[in-house]
């Protein structure tokens, strides 16, 4: 398995394209590719974010369609599926505290989106809406089925919202280049707090306005060095960390009394 250790800088998987695992419309024969470099990405306590480019090609283009610009590509890279809970803050006698809250279940952690154009400029909307494409569409279960709608509306925009904030959704239109009529470069961001685990890069392709196929690649993000060592203690050996995390606490507050015991 190969690893490759970012810097704050773009990070660039070359054209090693793997086989498609494209769904194509009835009676079209345009089919999609990705290819990563590296299917483990390995980073440190002083990641800072970075950008991922990946590349890929379509194959039995139109040449027709091709010269007058009619295909788009939009790439996602979507981080590991997580529960989330969003409470909502409300000022009480003077101060903010939590008043309510829900919970959403299988909420993608990371979610980084690059376009050729703007998505208005791809496609319709309903078309999104079917794919579950872009921030707007991603689905958030409520662990709560009884919730009403407003509810379920409000707060799931204000978790788009928060995630956003944090750069953890975006969207770049423009993102997405084409170097030939088949080749084409995406560039993909990863935020200062991108998840560990296993991501997936998705490719979507459209034809004068309408999805054609979609591709995908797996990608795992790991921590690296002392972190990713200390990360698979905490993991393997859960009692014996929960020990040490203990003793080191007794041993910190016994060093700070004798440090700055007065005499």
């Amino acid at each position: 398995m190969n690893a490759l250790r970012l810097a704050p800088l773009a990070v660039l998987a070359w054209i090693v394209l793997l086989p498609a695992s494209a769904l194509a419309q009835q009676g079209t024969g345009e089919t999609i590719q990705i290819g990563l470099s590296a299917d483990t990405i390995r980073i440190t306590s002083d990641f800072s974010g970075a950008d991922l480019t990946i590349f890929g090609s379509i194959d039995n283009v139109d040449p027709a369609v091709a010269r007058e610009g009619g295909y788009d590509i939009i790439v996602v890279l979507e981080g590991p599926a997580r529960p989330v809970v969003v409470r909502r803050k409300q000022r009480v006698f003077g101060m903010w505290i939590n008043t309510e809250s829900e919970t959403f279940v299988n909420v993608p952690f990371s979610y980084s989106v690059a376009l050729t154009r703007q998505p208005q400029d791809i496609a319709e909307p309903k078309v999104y809406r079917q794919l579950a494409l872009g921030i707007d569409n991603i689905y958030m279960q409520p662990l709560d089925p009884s919730l009403d709608a407003a509810t379920i509306k409000e707060f799931t925009a204000a978790l788009r919202e928060r995630k956003k904030a944090s750069d953890l959704y975006s969207e770049r239109p423009g993102a997405v280049q084409f170097l030939s009529q088949t080749l084409f470069r995406a560039t993909v961001s990863l935020a200062p707090d991108v998840p560990v685990g296993t991501h997936r890069a998705r490719a979507f392709l459209f034809k004068q306005g309408n999805f054609v196929a979609q591709t995908s690649a797996p990608l795992v993000i790991l921590k690296g060095g002392f972190e990713r060592r200390v990360y698979q203690f905490a993991q393997n050996d859960s009692f014996f960390y929960g020990v040490f995390c203990v003793l080191l606490a007794l041993l910190t507050s016994w060093l700070g009394r004798v440090i700055f015991r007065k005499e």
